[in-house]
């Protein structure tokens, strides 16, 4: 059975853009036995279609503009009012284009996930794509990890692969790690709101145990792979 909506862990989902994965997290939380309940959509563009989404699904949204903000601090604090005012147990950023601040991240620390596409720690930042082809990789991936001070370099929780083949263009590859990352992130979540997965010191809690590497999910698999 579904979560009980007043029990289940409470999900914010920040974005910037068209929100795939903000879509592949709707359509996972609509399965019965989801453990958690999204209940806002917040973006800092006002015309992203993330938000379009989340009105679609009937889930509240808003807009913290960053245009209108003289200084990160200042964005960073309308965007924490309005998280606290959602109350959220667990932030998702779903292609959330800011750099957040440390004192941010510190205050949100353990609670805040983010998917990067890339199998970090190589390639942080942007135009992985294009970096991983220039260095001749032959897997390339996606991750999803713990947000933290550092820019992509949360402990990592787990991570999914893609081949690279002679033919690879960086937007043939963005494509297949997005799919990845569509099957992926919910998974993640989902560990976090049954409780599975917790952030320690500087590395990931999976089980009550420390996790000595990501969880893997290989190319052409649809779980990952935990030992």
């Amino acid at each position: 059975m579904k979560a009980d909506s007043v029990t289940a862990p409470r999900i914010l989902v920040l974005a910037s853009g068209s929100g795939t994965n903000l879509q592949a997290l709707i359509d996972a939380s609509r399965e019965r036995d989801f453990p958690g309940q999204i209940v806002a959509v917040g973006c800092n563009r006002p015309k992203a279609f993330a938000l379009e989404r989340g009105a679609q699904a009937n889930i509240e949204t808003f807009t913290v503009d960053h245009t209108r903000y003289g200084s990160r601090e200042e964005f960073d604090g309308a965007l924490m009012a309005e998280i606290r005012r959602h109350n959220p147990d667990l932030i998702v950023l779903a292609g959330f284009m800011r750099i957040l601040t440390t004192d941010f991240v510190r205050a949100l620390r353990g609670t805040m996930l983010n998917v990067h596409p890339s199998l970090l720690p190589k390639y942080t930042g942007l135009n992985t794509h294009q970096r991983a082809l220039d260095a001749g990789e032959k897997i390339h991936g996606v991750s999803v990890h713990f947000v933290t001070e550092e820019l992509d370099g949360g402990p990592v929780i787990a991570q999914a692969e893609v081949s690279v083949t002679p033919d690879d263009t960086p937007e043939s590859l963005a494509e297949k790690v997005q799919q990845k990352e569509h099957v992926l992130y919910p998974i993640v979540v989902r560990w976090f709101c049954e409780g599975r997965i917790q952030l320690g010191t500087d590395y990931v809690v999976f089980d009550g145990q420390p996790l000595n590497r990501p969880l893997v999910l290989p190319d052409d698999s649809a779980a990952p792979a935990v030992d």
